[in-house]
């Protein structure tokens, strides 16, 4: 089960990583974020953790033969 809590949590990141790049970017509108440069910055890096932790998630618990 932690294993799939990991690959949702891991993916939600990504998710959250990719929407706030488009804030930063000003892509999406009507935010405090919109326009901002740090979001620009700080999206893609929390949108590459949470794929790392997906990934880690999706192999945990493998063997490796």
């Amino acid at each position: 089960m932690k294993k799939g809590l990991l690959v949702v949590v891991g993916v939600l990141v990504a998710l959250a990583g990719v929407v706030f790049t488009l804030q930063g970017l000003n892509v999406m509108g009507n935010s405090g974020m919109s326009g901002q440069t740090i979001w620009a910055v700080l999206g893609p890096v929390i949108a590459i953790i949470g794929l790392i932790v997906a990934t880690f998630g999706a192999r945990r618990g493998r063997v490796a033969r």
